[in-house]
């Protein structure tokens, strides 16, 4: 019975009085999706999915702009003293997040829609929302 209520404190920490059971740097990342997506989501993009994972990479957040589909990645920080968040989207990054698009297109039947990539940085500091920069096409996608 023990085991099982320590098994319980992990997948429901609220119960126990603990905030949450993830490091403070995924805390970080969820906020700045849900800032990202709010911020989108005013521009007028409709939303349509986040956390797509597919066997070859993840899309944070995807969009729908008019008659493109967009694949956004969030990039949050606390602060931008050495680098830009998009910094940190590298090209091994970019190169997954370009696979698990196509995956994702797969496997929604291969609509004939144009497709751009996106990346949203978000700069948190001390819980308090301090810069949301919107990079349209930030990844451009490169021919075989």
């Amino acid at each position: 019975m023990e085991r099982l209520r320590d098994f319980l404190k992990t997948l429901l920490p609220s119960l126990w009085g603990k905030k949450s059971i993830l490091s403070p740097k995924a805390e970080l990342g969820l906020q700045g999706e849900k800032v990202a997506r709010r911020y989108l989501q005013r521009l007028g993009m409709r939303f349509l999915a986040k956390n797509v994972r597919t066997r070859r990479g993840e899309i944070d957040l995807v969009f729908r702009d008019r008659d493109c589909l967009v694949f956004v990645e969030v990039k949050t920080r606390s602060s931008e003293d050495l680098f830009r968040p998009a910094a940190a989207v590298t090209y091994r990054k970019r190169r997954a997040m370009r696979h698990a698009a196509f995956d994702y297109l797969q496997m929604i039947g291969s609509p004939p829609i144009k497709v751009r990539f996106d990346i949203v940085e978000v700069v948190i500091r001390n819980g308090h929302i301090t810069e949301i920069r919107h990079l349209p096409n930030a990844i451009v996608l490169s021919y075989p």
